[in-house]
């Protein structure tokens, strides 16, 4: 079966060995996506809110990359910091999927590898 790697252009990807997304035949995995910004620094310090819709936003470009769209997304896992603040993760997450509704995991970490990353999220894609 053909493998297509998606790349986000992450200087971190060839060093550490991993893609942004993977599409084998009919599956996209989308990696743990941060809330980075184009420039490469963390987006929204402190936003718990903005920083998911920033992940969701990335992954939703890898998955589109990939020939698929939100609608094929089966799964995500949120890994939060705080989940204390387990709603503005929810709130963000419901702007993208409150009507596509995907199995969904949310859990806290002790930390995560910029200690101003509120949040990082995976996905998972049947098209």
């Amino acid at each position: 079966m053909k493998r297509q790697n998606i790349s986000s252009g992450s200087p971190f990807e060839k060093p550490i060995g991993f893609s942004r997304a993977v599409r084998i035949g009919n599956l996209i995995c989308v990696s743990g996506t941060a809330p980075i910004a184009d420039d490469g620094s963390p987006a929204f310090p402190g936003d718990l809110y903005n920083q998911t819709k920033r992940c969701l936003t990335i992954i939703e470009k890898a998955i589109q990359e990939a020939g698929g769209s939100l609608e094929n997304v089966i799964r995500t896992r949120m890994f939060l910091t705080d989940i204390s603040r387990w709603e503005d993760a929810a709130r963000a997450h419901g702007e993208f999927f409150s009507e596509i509704r995907p199995a969904a995991t949310m859990v806290e970490v002790k930390g995560l590898i910029n200690p101003e990353w509120l949040v990082e999220m995976e996905a998972d894609c049947v098209v």
